[in-house]
């Protein structure tokens, strides 16, 4: 078999897989993005999974993310770039330029130069904000009771909008506790929208390998979708 014959069939498996999930919860399937977390690959499996119909690419390291853009050279233009790792406030001026959307602002000095880099490269950079719903010690993020301060404060600045909500499940087996950091997750947004008046939140990105049909269930909108791809 070839290997984009290989990756085609991965992809029409998780988009039926994310088509049942979204049947289940009465979702158009079209709602949800899938994000090839492409952490752990080189650009060549990169290039054969954007060959393959993918779209949209998730990287968590800005020097590695940088390397394998240009890399890949104009294939790298047609794809939709995720940054869902952490961010160091002095990285930006390496992931901003490349990345469409950065899943993980956390910080407001980390916003601040967010702005400050996508000022200079004249755009404005859809961001997602971090929330450690399961309230971890060991999980970035912030708390969700400051959430609204938080987004409201960042869309304060002219280069940055917040379209978003990023959540990290713990690594659990356990249906109940998934579901339930899920379902946490959604109401926040939902409430963030609707009782706050902050339209743009639109976005929940949660889900992974192991955990994004009851992610989707729960209404996320993107899923990063790492081993199911590339191992």
């Amino acid at each position: 078999m070839a290997i984009k014959d290989f990756y085609r069939q991965k992809i029409e498996y998780l988009k039926s897989e994310i088509g049942k999930s979204c049947g289940k919860s009465n979702r158009d399937p079209e709602s949800v993005t899938l994000i090839a977390a492409s952490k752990y690959a080189d650009p060549s499996q990169i290039a054969d999974v954007i060959d393959s119909g993918i779209t949209d690419l998730g990287e968590n390291r800005a020097d590695e993310f940088e390397e394998k853009y240009k890399s890949l050279g104009s294939l790298a233009e047609k794809a939709k770039w995720h940054f869902i790792g952490h961010l160091q406030s002095r990285k930006a001026k390496t992931v901003v330029p490349l990345a469409d959307y950065i899943h993980s602002i956390d910080s407001i000095s980390t916003a601040e130069e967010v702005d400050k880099q996508a000022f200079k490269a004249a755009k404005v950079q859809k961001v997602l904000v971090e929330i450690n719903i399961s309230g971890e010690e060991t999980k970035y993020g912030i708390k969700p009771e400051q959430a609204e301060y938080f987004i409201r404060s960042v869309n304060c600045l002219k280069n940055i909008r917040v379209c978003g909500l990023m959540v990290m499940a713990p690594l659990s087996n356990d249906e109940i506790v998934l579901r339930n950091i899920f379902h946490r997750a959604r109401k926040l947004r939902d409430g963030l929208v609707l009782e706050h008046g902050l339209i743009t939140v639109k976005e929940l990105s949660m889900g992974m390998s192991n955990d994004f049909r009851i992610a989707i269930e729960e209404g996320a909108t993107m899923v990063r979708i790492g081993s199911l791809i590339f191992l």
